[in-house]
C-alpha cells in the first residue's frame, strides 16, 4: 500500500484534524495519506440547530458510508460526533492524544476576560450574566441554563472563524464552544474562561480525534495503530459505552469525560440533564483502565437507576418528534 486516501469533511477544523493524523501516520513510518474531502449533510444544512435536523451523525454518515464502499480507507472524525453504535464493518483504529476536553465560554474581542472559574469577590457573578449566549448542544444549554438563568440560548453554526466573527459583530453577548477545537486552532486567546469539569460536563469524546477503518482492512488496522493514544482510547473507551449502555445519542443531553487517576486508573465523570437543565443526575466512579468500558457501564447502571431513563425517554420524545433529514432543504 503507497497512499492511503482519508476522508474528512471540509471544514477548517476537520482539515487540521485529518492533516494531523496524515502527519502522524507518515512521521511514524507509515504510507502517505490523501486527504479525500467528502461534503457531508451537517455541512449542508446550515440553517438548523443540530438537535432539529437529527444530531451529529449528519457529519460522519457521507464518510463512513464512503469507507464501506471502498472509496477511502480510513476517516479522521472528532469523536464525540460519532454514533454509539459504529455501522457493522467499521471500527474505531487509532486515537490521537486528547486536547482540552472543557467547554470553554469567548466574549467578543476586547470585552477582556471577566468571566473566572470558580467565582472570585469582584468578578463577574454568573447569575448577573444575561444576554444571547450562542451554542447548538443541547448538553451545554442544559448545564449553562443553571449558571445564566437570565440569559438566552440561540444556534450558532459555521466554521470557529464565522462563529467568532459574528460574536465580535453583535449577534451574540457569549459563545460557549469547545476548547478543544479553539486551541487546535490557534484561537486559544479568544478563551475567556474554561469551564471546570465539575460545573459542565463535557461531550463523550470531546478533544480526541478518531481514526476510523473498516474491521477487514488488517494493512490500514496496522498502519493506524502506531500513532494511537492509549490513555485516550482507554477514556474514550469508557465515554462511548457510558453512552451505548444509556441508550443515548451525540445529541441527547448526556455528558461524559474520563480523567486519568494515577497510572492504573480512571475516573468517569457523568451526567444526565433535562433539556431544560431543571433536573440534572451526576456520578462520578472510578476503576481500572483496563476495564474502562466496564467503568462506563457501571456509571450508566448507576444514572438508570437514579432516573435518567425517565430524562432521557423525554429527549428521546422531543428528538422523535423533529424532521428526518432527507425531509429539509440542502443549501
Amino acid at each position: 500500500m503507497t497512499i492511503l486516501r482519508l476522508g474528512s469533511r471540509g471544514s477548517q477544523l476537520a482539515l487540521f484534524q485529518a492533516r494531523l493524523v496524515a502527519a502522524r501516520i507518515r512521521s511514524a513510518g507509515g504510507p502517505a495519506c490523501e486527504i479525500v474531502v467528502i461534503k457531508t449533510s451537517g455541512d449542508r444544512l446550515q440553517d438548523r440547530p443540530l438537535s432539529e435536523i437529527g444530531g451529529k451523525r449528519l457529519f460522519v454518515k457521507e464518510i463512513e458510508d464512503a469507507l464501506l464502499s471502498g472509496e477511502v480507507d480510513l476517516a479522521v472524525h472528532s469523536s464525540k460526533d460519532m454514533p454509539a453504535v459504529l455501522p457493522d464493518g467499521l471500527e474505531v483504529g487509532a486515537v490521537l492524544e486528547r486536547e482540552d476536553p472543557r467547554d470553554a465560554l469567548v466574549l467578543p474581542a476586547g470585552n477582556g476576560s471577566g468571566i473566572r472559574f470558580p467565582w472570585q469577590p469582584g468578578e463577574t457573578d454568573p447569575g448577573t450574566v444575561s444576554g444571547r449566549i450562542g451554542t447548538g448542544s443541547v448538553r451545554r444549554i442544559a448545564q449553562l441554563r443553571v449558571m445564566f438563568p437570565g440569559a438566552s440560548f440561540e444556534n450558532v453554526r459555521g466554521n470557529l472563524d464565522t462563529r467568532l466573527r459574528k460574536l465580535d459583530a453583535g449577534e451574540y453577548d457569549l459563545l460557549a464552544l469547545a476548547a478543544a477545537g479553539l486551541r487546535r486552532l490557534g484561537f486559544a486567546s479568544r478563551i475567556s474562561a474554561t469551564v471546570p469539569l465539575d460545573e459542565c460536563v463535557p461531550a463523550p469524546g470531546q478533544g480526541i480525534i478518531a481514526v476510523e477503518i473498516r474491521g477487514d482492512d488488517t494493512a490500514t488496522r496496522q498502519a493506524v495503530a502506531r500513532v494511537s493514544d492509549t490513555d485516550a482510547s482507554a477514556a474514550l473507551d469508557a465515554e462511548r459505552a457510558l453512552v451505548t449502555a444509556l441508550g443515548g445519542g451525540c445529541q441527547m443531553p448526556i455528558g461524559g469525560v474520563a480523567v486519568p487517576v494515577g497510572q492504573k486508573e480512571l475516573e468517569l465523570r457523568a451526567l444526565v440533564a433535562s433539556l431544560d437543565g431543571t433536573r440534572v443526575i451526576r456520578y462520578n466512579k472510578t476503576g481500572l483502565r483496563t476495564s474502562a468500558a466496564a467503568l462506563g457501564r457501571e456509571v450508566a447502571a448507576e444514572l438508570l437507576r437514579q432516573g435518567a431513563a425517565a430524562i432521557l425517554a423525554e429527549a428521546g420524545q422531543n428528538e422523535a418528534a423533529r424532521p428526518s433529514p432527507a425531509s429539509l432543504r440542502l443549501t
